[in-house]
């Protein structure tokens, strides 16, 4: 047989050389479930403006202030930000209810900033909730709150003046808030000053401190490569868990003191 002859059977049969295979892919992770833990979505007392708004049927307002994580750095969009992703939640606990979450988050902002915009950004809205976030960029530039605590209580004094209800809200429990010294104590102040100014809180650092402990969710699952802020999945499932609070805070049966029945 000649090497002509050889050659041609290759051609025909179509082995001049073997198939590759195709390139391997990565199967796509799924998403870690968003789980909410009752415990740590709940307020110590009722939302009272907000559940009589709700039960006269009338429109509610919700204004979110805070710094870069309530404006949504570290989100693919807007709509992806926490207070955006508040408003579908509640959405979804009060159907067909007219309700909107304004978002007033400005990057690097510290408390002081905050408070020194309170007439335009927050009051002017005539909300009826008012979520403070507060305390992180404060820490991270090694300047966290007066021991007192002046600035907060003064805006909760404004904030109380037109009758909203109010929820404040602590530092993000992430790598770079984890490195500063100072961390627990701000946590503390904040929850300290909630309780004795009787407003919620929602403590975004006990809550993102159990997915990375107890729900086992790398850092990476729900904060950014920055080390900060969160990422999309982390968003959604802070305002899940805030909107099961504020759910179950408006609608908590109203506690009322028994009537003593009469002596004969």
């Amino acid at each position: 047989m000649s090497m002509t002859e050889v050659c041609s059977r290759c051609i025909i049969s179509g082995a001049s050389s073997p198939p590759r295979p195709a390139p391997a892919t990565a199967a796509p992770v799924a998403a870690p479930k968003c789980v909410v833990p009752h415990d740590l979505a709940r307020f110590e007392l009722p939302l009272s403006r907000l559940a009589l708004r709700l039960a006269g049927a009338q429109p509610i307002k919700i204004v979110a202030i805070g710094s870069s994580s309530t404006f949504g750095a570290g989100a693919s969009s807007p709509s992806a930000s926490y207070p955006s992703r508040l408003e579908i939640e509640l959405q979804r606990h009060f159907p067909g209810h007219p309700l909107s979450v304004i978002n007033r988050g400005v990057n690097g902002e510290e408390a002081p900033d905050m408070l020194a915009r309170f007439d335009a950004a927050v009051i002017a809205e005539h909300p009826d909730l008012v979520i403070w976030q507060v305390g992180t960029n404060a820490l991270l530039r090694d300047r966290p709150l007066d021991p007192r605590g002046l600035v907060l209580h003064q805006g909760l004094a404004r904030l109380k003046a037109i009758r909203t209800d109010v929820v404040l809200m602590d530092p993000q429990y992430a790598p770079r808030v984890l490195a500063k010294a100072d961390r627990d104590a701000v946590v503390a102040q904040i929850a300290g000053i909630a309780k004795a100014e009787k407003v919620g809180l929602l403590s975004r650092y006990a809550l993102m401190r159990r997915w990375h402990e107890t729900d086992r969710l790398p850092f990476d699952s729900f904060v950014n490569l920055d080390g900060l802020h969160m990422n999309d999945w982390g968003y959604a499932c802070l305002a899940k868990s805030l909107g099961a609070a504020i759910a179950e805070a408006v609608t908590r049966p109203t506690e009322t003191a028994a009537v003593p029945r009469p002596t004969r």
